[in-house]
């Protein structure tokens, strides 16, 4: 399909009206609230990145700003990433909150032209505009946004991830394979947790590119994370250079542990959740640099889990049910509406399309084996955001990552079904398109799929 003819025409007019449906939800729940302030997580990367552009870099913003104003205490709590993406539109003047919620808005209608575009490269163009238009819609990608924290910005990131992934696996070459460490690098400096998926999701294309030998994949392998590294060594450098103990991307382990290791998050109605007051009360040097603070309290977690590992899979179920969907969904998102300010009506329909989505995507994922296209690059992506709450605890947006791979194999289901229903050319096309591309690669299935 090319942009000059009238198929590509119609193609880039039908996303560009899901783009603008998205846009126009997006920035409605900012109209309604227009002087809603920022607290939590959201406070921190708004004042970050105003702090970042007046010059004094990665401090931790509710020292200077809140607890001892003007006191310069280094940070690096959160990836760096997103904070730089806020500076963008502070350094040309828009520096209040509406004007980042406006922002992040924005960059989330981006998100359902790179779901679009991500949609047609996976499987056919049907597929795309289904995929967009799903990403417009679905309420528990658009209500992150105008909330403006690192789950505004993850469905982006993950689209593009997933399409350096795919056409990494049509045409394995350096290129593809630069572009793929790239996606993975820039991921990583979103989310930490995705840095598993170099081994998850990297290695494995890498082992599958079968028209090249042992050291051929080996090279591919080494553009690829020598990509990685010239985009997130100089982020590790930088904060191993100021900091008294270790710190790579990120130093926010410590507290999040200790946030989630007590008795009342391993028990009774918070279980599987966290607690502020748990990381509160455990004794640590206030005066200590963040990194040492981290390890007391990573220390003071470690010894509790320790003390009661009987109880150890009874919390992680409960971790993974919060998460997921299956233990106190109503409460968890009670939770949400309270503490992350999402809307509570909004999120109980999300909840629902959820659950849909899930059905569809197991769907999707047999459709997917059918056609001999490979789904374990969004699986695996599932299973970064088990092994984050595993660590850490259970939470809604901690799903974000793989709210994006739902999405779209559940357009692949949506798209089967439409075929078989509606027929027509479209499909029979789409279906052409993808032959192509899979015979440009030369090794469409040779790559098998842990998840069919």
């Amino acid at each position: 399909m090319r942009w000059g003819s009238s198929e590509g025409r119609h193609w880039g007019w039908w996303l560009g009206l899901w783009t603008v449906v998205g846009l126009g939800i997006r920035l409605g729940t900012v109209v309604s609230q227009p002087n809603k302030k920022a607290g939590g997580d959201p406070f921190y990367f708004w004042a970050a990145a105003k702090l970042l552009v007046e010059g004094k870099w990665f401090i931790n913003p509710f020292d200077y700003y809140i607890y001892e104003h003007g006191h310069q205490v280094q940070t690096a709590a959160w990836p760096p990433l997103l904070v730089f993406i806020w500076a963008i539109p502070m350094l040309v003047g828009f520096k209040s909150y509406l004007a980042i919620r406006v922002w992040s808005c924005i960059l989330g209608a981006v998100a359902v032209v790179a779901v679009g575009w991500a949609g047609r490269e996976i499987l056919n163009p049907r597929v795309g505009l289904i995929a967009a238009f799903l990403c417009a819609v679905y309420p528990n990608i658009w209500m992150r946004d105008e909330i403006a924290a690192t789950e505004a910005v993850t469905p982006l990131m993950i689209a593009l991830l997933l399409l350096a992934a795919y056409r990494f696996w049509k045409c394995p070459r350096p290129a593809t394979a630069a572009w793929l460490g790239a996606a993975l690098a820039f991921s990583m400096l979103l989310r930490d947790e995705l840095s598993a998926l170099v081994i998850l999701m990297l290695v494995p294309l890498v082992i599958g590119a079968r028209k090249y030998n042992w050291l051929g994949r080996a090279k591919l392998l080494g553009v690829a994370v020598a990509v990685i590294v010239l985009l997130v060594g100089p982020w590790v450098g930088y904060n191993m250079s100021r900091f008294q103990k270790p710190v790579y991307i990120s130093n926010s382990l410590g507290v999040t542990l200790a946030s989630a290791n007590c008795n009342a998050t391993w028990s009774g109605r918070y279980a599987g959740y966290w607690s502020m007051a748990c990381a509160d009360g455990v004794k640590i040097d206030h005066h200590a640099d963040e990194s040492v603070q981290g390890s007391g309290y990573q220390a003071h977690a470690v010894k509790y889990i320790e003390s009661h590992l009987d109880q150890l899979p009874e919390v992680t179920w409960d971790r993974l049910g919060r998460t997921f969907g299956f233990f106190r969904p109503a409460q968890q998102i009670s939770y949400d509406s309270y503490i992350e300010t999402v809307p509570y009506h909004w999120a109980m329909l999300g909840l629902g399309m959820y659950y849909a989505f899930v059905v569809l995507s197991l769907g999707g994922t047999v459709v997917l084996r059918r056609k001999r296209v490979i789904s374990y690059p969004m699986w695996v992506i599932a299973l970064t955001v088990v092994m984050a709450t595993v660590i850490a605890f259970g939470q809604t947006r901690y799903r974000i990552s793989f709210e994006v791979p739902l999405v779209i194999m559940s357009a692949v289901m949506l798209d089967w079904v439409a075929t078989r229903l509606f027929g027509g050319a479209g499909g029979s096309r789409a279906r052409g398109l993808h032959a192509a591309g899979a015979s440009r690669s030369e090794e469409p299935a040779l790559v098998p799929s842990p998840s069919g």
